[in-house]
């Protein structure tokens, strides 16, 4: 039998509630509505790219948030010190262009891991604690890592959208 990425449910956003809630919901949301734009499809579907000469795929985006989440909670945020998940060095785009068929289930588990590990690392945290960003040197809350993220997911979604549309003529939320 083929693997599919799985069907997930979205969790209801809250109509009212605190700021780190409101927060962690969206944030939620916005992770498990990537996770719905692939829900069923094939890795061969999930590689489908948008349109020439564009790699932008499916897939690409799962990877790609396994390492934004990473990159913001984990590494910046936390300071914590992790290997690369992918070859950066060698090619800035190694997250789009280097996924592969065969490495599907493992990337959507990635990803998985890494949204676990991110709720980790701000658990307890404060949204006001702070950190200073390593190449613009400039002092960043993590309040503002949950609106860029937010901001992030939101813009790949519809992304995610079109690819989806396009694959096979599914659209939605």
């Amino acid at each position: 039998m083929t693997w599919t990425a799985p069907q997930i449910a979205r969790r209801e956003l809250p109509a009212a509630a605190g700021e780190r809630e409101m927060l962690q919901s969206w944030l939620d949301w916005h992770r498990e509505t990537l996770f719905t734009k692939c829900a069923g499809l094939t890795p061969e579907q999930l590689l489908q790219a948008s349109a020439p000469p564009s790699t932008l795929t499916l897939l690409g985006l799962v990877r790609h948030m396994a390492l934004v989440e990473r990159s913001w909670f984990r590494e910046r945020f936390a300071g914590e010190e992790l290997a690369d998940l992918y070859d950066l060095a060698r090619n800035v785009d190694a997250d789009f262009d280097d996924a592969e068929a065969a490495g599907a289930e493992t990337d959507f588990a990635v990803l998985r891991a890494e949204i676990e590990a991110a709720d980790a690392a701000a658990k307890g945290r404060g949204l006001d604690e702070t950190f200073v960003h390593e190449r613009s040197g400039k002092t960043l809350n993590l309040r503002w890592i949950y609106v860029h993220m937010i901001e992030e997911y939101a813009r790949h979604n519809g992304h995610a959208d079109l690819l989806r549309e396009r694959i096979d003529g599914a659209t939605g939320d």
